[in-house]
């Protein structure tokens, strides 16, 4: 691990790299999609991975279980077959919901992240009968901002009530464009006072079980050393890999970093982006290229 190195090195192809890891820990949203389509460089490079022993879990601060996000991905063109299993923090917010199955919850979020509660006999009720809220993202995320929430979070808070994320994202790259995700209302409701509990990226829970279910592939405990994050956030992929002790790989999204760069340039302003942080990638590419 070299986290504190002065300069990240910008890769053309990720294959030498990847001889170092028994398995890829990939972020899918920003990575292996835009949320419109899916990146091909990306998904021939976890095929080529996969076909040479690797083992790739994907891991998303998606607010919703597993099985439809996989779905999503096949929707947006990412073939079968370039990943071996996947976890969200989706499925790491249900084990919080079972946790205070007790407890009324007000759902803050669309009706697309409905599928968070199936299964579960969570009470679904308005904030003045709630004990518990659960943010999985804004309603409206193509044109709403945290400041649209203002009065709504200061209601909760005057509710008194706690809050589970289930979506630590600030922002992410859909197309063209950037939007808001449910960690920024987090963020906001924080900022008054509001107690609020992360599911997913970067907290240790959702690579607790990443590990475990890589394990079951390998057939043995795998050591943290042997595990490769790669994503394109440096709060939740980069910081959280750095926090598990984890080496990672930064794949550049617009979130960050306008991509319209030579690869001169683009060494440069990965540089800068990076510089007097303290959680570093091992290397950078622009996107995940085999």
């Amino acid at each position: 691990m070299n986290q504190t190195q002065t300069q990240i090195p910008v890769l053309d192809s990720v294959e030498d790299l990847s001889h170092n890891y028994k398995a890829w820990l990939v972020d899918i949203w920003g990575v292996v999609h835009n949320g419109e389509s899916a990146t091909q460089t990306a998904c021939e490079a976890l095929l080529r991975y996969r076909e040479n022993g690797g083992i790739v879990m994907l891991i998303s601060n998606a607010p919703r279980p597993s099985a439809p996000v996989r779905q999503q991905m096949m929707d947006l063109g990412v073939p079968e077959g370039v990943f071996d299993d996947s976890i969200t923090s989706g499925d790491v917010t249900r084990l919080l919901l079972n946790a205070n199955v007790e407890k009324p919850v007000f759902h803050l979020g669309p009706e697309r992240d409905h599928s968070i509660f199936d299964g579960l006999e969570t009470n679904l009720v308005d904030p003045e009968e709630a004990e518990l809220v659960l943010l999985s993202g804004l309603y409206d995320d193509d044109v709403e901002t945290p400041k649209d929430y203002k009065d709504l979070l200061e209601r909760l808070k005057g509710l008194d009530l706690p809050m589970i994320c289930a979506n630590p994202d600030l922002k992410v790259e859909k197309g063209n464009k950037v939007i808001y995700c449910a960690g920024a209302i987090a963020q906001a409701y924080e900022a008054i006072g509001g107690v609020v509990q992360y599911a997913g990226k970067p907290y240790p829970p959702i690579y607790e079980l990443a590990l475990l279910q890589i394990g079951k592939f390998t057939g043995s405990k795998v050591e943290r050393s042997e595990v490769l994050a790669i994503g394109d956030s440096l709060m939740t992929d980069i910081a959280g890999a750095a926090g598990y002790g984890l080496d990672s790989l930064f794949v550049a999204s617009g979130i960050h970093i306008d991509k319209g760069h030579d690869a001169k340039d683009f060494s440069q302003v990965v540089n800068s982006l990076f510089d007097g942080l303290e959680s570093k990638p091992v290397a950078a590419q622009m996107t995940l290229t085999w």
